[in-house]
C-alpha cells in the first residue's frame, strides 16, 4: 500500500542549517511543511559514542517526492552522512493529506 504522505526527518548540527534546509524545501514546493526542534542525540560514529545537541527538521511531503526532498537534503546539509529518512503516513486528518498534497503540486 501507498502511504497518503511521508514524514521526512533530518537532524542539523546547528539551527541556522535546520532553518535554511526547512525554508529551501518548503519554497521548492517539496514539502507542504517542516518543523524545527531542538533534540539531544546519542549515536555511533566511527567506533565511539558521540553525543550531540542537534536541529530536527521534520517535513511532510507526498511518497513520490522522497528522492527529491532527500537530495535537496544532501545537498545542503553539512554532515559527511546526513540523515534523511521518510516515515510513512497511513491515515490522519484527510484536509490536512488534501493540503500537503496541494502544496506539493507544484513539484516534480
Amino acid at each position: 500500500m501507498t502511504p497518503q504522505a511521508v514524514a521526512i526527518t533530518t537532524a542539523c548540527g546547528s539551527a541556522e542549517e535546520a532553518e535554511r534546509i526547512a525554508t529551501a524545501l518548503v519554497e521548492e514546493r517539496l514539502v507542504a511543511c517542516a518543523q524545527v526542534q531542538p533534540v539531544r542525540s546519542i549515536y555511533r560514529w566511527k567506533g565511539e559514542i558521540e553525543r550531540a545537541d542537534e536541529w530536527l527538521v521534520t517535513a511532510k511531503t507526498r511518497f513520490d517526492l522522497i528522492e527529491a526532498v532527500v537530495e535537496c537534503v544532501r545537498t545542503l546539509h553539512g554532515y559527511d552522512l546526513p540523515e534523511a529518512v521518510a516515515v510513512p503516513i497511513v491515515g490522519g486528518s484527510t484536509d490536512y493529506l488534501a493540503w500537503v498534497r496541494a502544496e506539493t503540486a507544484g513539484s516534480p
